[in-house]
């Protein structure tokens, strides 16, 4: 089995450490009697790493991400966009299949073939154009399929909403990630992920300005937003509409009661 390269290695250590020292001081910050969402049980410290991730959204990822818009043509842009989404498509695939999907699987292993064969390494998505829908999968989602609760939210440092599932299966997307794990040049390896990590914010710079100008309380709207993306897409787009097993925060379940009256 090849390890993790030793950068990813010190971020996944220094972030567990976050992650525990948030559940500790999270249990100790909320005072008694106050309500919390049983879904975030961790709210006054999940806020701050919020403010935090808002910060260095604002003054560092966004700056680069118009900065990359500005320098690199749109044609380039989605070339690499293609890419990532190509290879992407792998893993869909391989947890459609752990999911007990083997035709939905089947359908995503041909997108990557075609892709990268007529799609010139996948640089340009010739299977959505010859009607081969496109899904989203990965670990967490697997995880959720397979029964296992959600947990907790939690806002993890950088990375934004979570949950303790989600955050046990984004380790082991990053455990399988090609990207990451079987390109030995360091600088090249690292340029690439810089250059993912930007092409995906760059995809949300608008919807961020709408939601700046549309939400209240921007936590709260983002917190719900993600719960709600999750559990659709693990129900394949046909969730239950009200989680009898209290999986969702009150404030939530009150939204699904209203919307079947």
């Amino acid at each position: 089995m090849k390890i993790m390269p030793s950068h990813w290695k010190k971020y996944f250590q220094i972030l567990f450490l976050g992650v525990m020292t948030t559940l500790f001081i999270g249990c100790a910050s909320i005072p008694e009697g106050q309500p919390s969402s049983k879904k975030d049980p961790w709210e006054l410290v999940n806020r701050n790493v919020f403010s935090f991730n808002e910060s260095l959204d604002k003054y560092l990822v966004i700056p680069l991400t118009q900065s990359y818009e500005f320098i690199v043509p749109e044609f380039i842009r989605n070339r690499f966009a293609n890419v990532f989404s190509n290879i992407g498509d792998v893993y869909t695939a391989i947890n459609q299949l752990l999911q007990g999907k083997p035709k939905t699987a089947l359908d995503d292993l041909i997108r990557v073939i075609v892709n990268t064969t007529l799609g010139i390494g996948g640089m340009f998505d010739v299977a959505t154009d010859a009607g081969l829908e496109k899904h989203n999968e990965d670990f967490g989602q697997t995880f959720g399929v397979w029964g296992i609760k959600d947990g907790p939210y939690m806002v993890l440092p950088l990375l934004g909403p979570s949950n303790v599932r989600d955050t046990v299966g984004w380790f082991a997307d990053l455990q399988t990630d090609i990207l990451i794990n079987y390109i030995n040049d360091i600088p090249l390896r690292n340029t690439i992920t810089g250059v993912r990590v930007v092409d995906q914010r760059s995809k949300y710079l608008n919807a961020s300005n709408l939601l700046e100008e549309a939400a209240f309380d921007k936590y709260t709207f983002v917190r719900d937003a993600y719960i709600q993306r999750r559990r659709n897409r693990i129900y394949d787009g046909n969730p239950p509409l009200i989680n009898d097993d209290e999986d969702l925060p009150e404030e939530t379940l009150e939204k699904e009661e209203n919307r079947i009256r």
